[in-house]
């Protein structure tokens, strides 16, 4: 019996060693966001919901520097906020840096809002694709699907409901001390460090209603990187990658049509083309973009039929051009392709096009130059008498050849027509039109 009373106050004891010591190693995971909010931000913010949850860590850090983004994106990331089973702190920093527009709906979303020094946020007002007017009906849908998304978040959390609303319907922003002053957050701090040191200790309303404590000072602050594919579509979502992508893709594919077997072209154009149309498929992209791409290409393979001097391609230029500007309908700049892009990559791409149709079409006008059709029009020289039959001397080599005309042996030939090996020819002084002779 006392053995038995032992083991088990032995296997107590270890068990609540094991506790103690998985409580101290609780952590605080960190995820950095510094890009427009799109799909892939979504999936990398769910990710790190995941990871901290299986790591029993105690918060989850995200630290922001946002223009803003995508509408469906925004709602996505603030529902998975606020079901997460642990606290997230949202910080925007560093100095210098913003939660515009769907980033101040996420940083509202927080149960710890927080902004360094000299940040700024706000400026909510949703904003209609490619900036394009809608009737006044459809704008003040949109307005107040918004500010009934913030008015719902702010309540939950705490916050001044009306002052967040106002960056909703009248694009307000704010600075971090205007946004502490009128309780859009919660902690204006310095560094993490400072933030953790404010937050000690002091208790914190989440979502669901329940209250908790976080005691983070001292805790391992462990970032979470993106992984390597997620990187690379991130890297590829930018609107200005995307169409660099399908305009090269394009390219290429042509290359591969006029050279076919070439391989190389044709393997890059599939693979360019495949990463573009996984970028637009998650991009708000307007199709009637994408056609008038497809045109431009079309304009520049007409430019090396007719001699347009150059209309053509200056049309197909336009086209790339205006594609490019229109081709994701994003509502913010930074998630639109850019001016400089669209022409850097149009002009180039039109001038280097129209010059490779123009060379393909020019070498199959081109007189054939090699094999035995390559003899008609050579000059050679009669090394014997032609009374019709006679022999020939032409590139080099020895010919029988035929001619309706009398040629002395010494007299200058021209190859006029060549069956089997026999050549039928006539004096190259000859002006007449040219008379094919029957094979003897």
């Amino acid at each position: 019996m006392k053995r038995l009373s032992f083991r088990r106050f032995s296997v107590a004891l270890a068990l609540y060693l094991l506790s103690f010591t998985v409580t101290s190693a609780a952590e605080v995971l960190k995820i950095v966001i510094n890009d427009a909010i799109h799909p892939i931000t979504d999936e990398f913010i769910g990710r790190a919901l995941t990871d901290a949850q299986s790591r029993h860590a105690d918060a989850l850090l995200i630290e922001i520097n946002t223009p803003g983004g995508l509408v469906t994106s925004t709602r996505d990331i603030i529902e998975k906020i606020l079901a997460s089973p642990l606290p997230v702190v949202i910080y925007v920093t560093p100095s210098g840096s913003r939660a515009a527009s769907a980033g101040f709906f996420i940083l509202e979303s927080a149960d710890v809002a927080a902004m360094a020094p000299g940040t700024n946020t706000g400026a909510a007002h949703p904003v209609t694709l490619g900036g394009e007017k809608m009737d006044d009906v459809m704008k003040q849908k949109m307005e107040n699907d918004a500010a009934a998304l913030m008015r719902s978040v702010a309540d939950k959390r705490g916050r001044n409901v009306q002052v967040a609303e106002s960056a909703v319907r009248e694009s307000k922003s704010f600075t971090d001390q205007e946004a502490l002053s009128q309780k859009l957050i919660d902690y204006v701090a310095s560094s993490e460090e400072d933030l953790f040191r404010q937050m000690e200790g002091k208790a914190i309303k989440r979502f669901d209603g329940k209250t908790v404590t976080l005691n983070l000072s001292g805790k391992p602050v462990t970032l979470l990187e993106m992984t390597l594919k997620q990187r690379i579509l991130a890297y590829i979502m930018d609107p200005n990658v995307a169409f660099v992508l399908l305009a090269i893709g394009m390219l290429a594919l042509y290359m591969e049509f006029n050279h076919p077997g070439a391989v190389l072209p044709g393997t890059v154009g599939v693979v360019f083309l495949l990463l573009a149309a996984f970028a637009l498929n998650l991009l708000p992209t307007r199709f009637a973009a994408i056609a008038m791409i497809l045109g431009a290409f079309v304009l520049f393979a007409l430019e090396a039929k007719f001699t347009s001097h150059g209309v053509l391609t200056i049309g197909g230029i336009t086209l790339l051009t205006l594609g490019a500007l229109m081709l994701v309908d994003a509502p913010i700049p930074e998630m639109r392709v850019h001016l400089w892009t669209a022409l850097a990559v149009s002009i180039p791409l039109g001038l280097i096009t129209a010059f490779l149709m123009s060379i393909a079409l020019r070498a199959r006008r081109n007189k054939v130059v090699t094999g035995v059709q390559g003899l008609i029009g050579e000059i050679g020289v009669a090394q014997s008498d032609l009374t019709p039959n006679g022999k020939v001397f032409v590139h080099g080599e020895r010919w029988d050849a035929v001619s309706s005309i009398p040629v002395a042996a010494g007299e200058e030939i021209v190859v006029r027509h060549v069956e089997g090996l026999q050549l039928t020819v006539e004096p190259a002084k000859q002006t007449r039109p040219v008379t094919v002779a029957a094979t003897q």
